[in-house]
């Protein structure tokens, strides 16, 4: 498929995920009782249908999860002139952000209910620059290891070309969540 034929591809994608984020609660956190005896996966779906919050960084930085599967996701951005480095390109930051949301959102998709994960490494490799005028790239996570204890996955930003810009890793600490209960004590 050549570039501009993906590039409407992924716009069209695009519209259709924000129409339906566009009807739900906006950005903001799950609260434990929407949350609960979901799994990751059925948690990050109602999440990209508009049933869920989405996290609010999404907006600040200009991305947002377009794809959800099991031990995937897939995260479409659209770098501008905010997210610029001194000289031109874009921020090193906004690599590792897109990267790592893509990484701990297909690993999220592998939580059991009750469980969850926290980033212990990121290591993100940036192999070309980017500017504004590349219009979206696409950061692809996938899991590689989904454990008791560790998650392990690995992330490539891509270009509408196929072009790759960045890819990463990361190393999540899994563990059982621990909500309030209604009365307010812990567990």
């Amino acid at each position: 498929m050549t570039a501009p034929n993906q590039l409407e591809n992924w716009l069209t994608e695009e519209a259709a995920v924000q129409q339906l984020l566009s009807t739900g609660p906006g950005p903001g956190a799950a609260q434990p009782e929407q949350i609960m005896g979901k799994s990751g996966l059925e948690q990050m779906q109602a999440m990209l249908r508009g049933e869920l919050p989405f996290a609010a960084i999404a907006r600040t930085l200009d991305f947002m999860a377009i794809d959800i599967g099991d031990g995937t996701a897939t995260f479409q951005g659209t770098p501008g002139p905010q997210h610029l480095n001194p000289m031109g390109t874009v921020h090193g930051g906004w690599f590792a952000t897109i990267l790592d949301s893509a990484l701990g959102c297909a690993v999220h998709t592998k939580m059991l209910p009750g469980r969850g994960y926290t980033t212990a490494e990121l290591s993100v490799n940036i192999v070309r620059a980017l500017t504004l005028k590349v219009p979206r790239v696409r950061a692809i996570g996938r899991v590689i290891h989904c454990g008791r204890q560790l998650a392990t996955a690995d992330a490539q930003l891509v270009g509408p070309d196929g072009t790759l810009y960045a890819h990463a890793t990361t190393t999540c600490l899994v563990f059982d969540l621990k909500h309030k209960p209604a009365g307010g004590a812990t567990t």
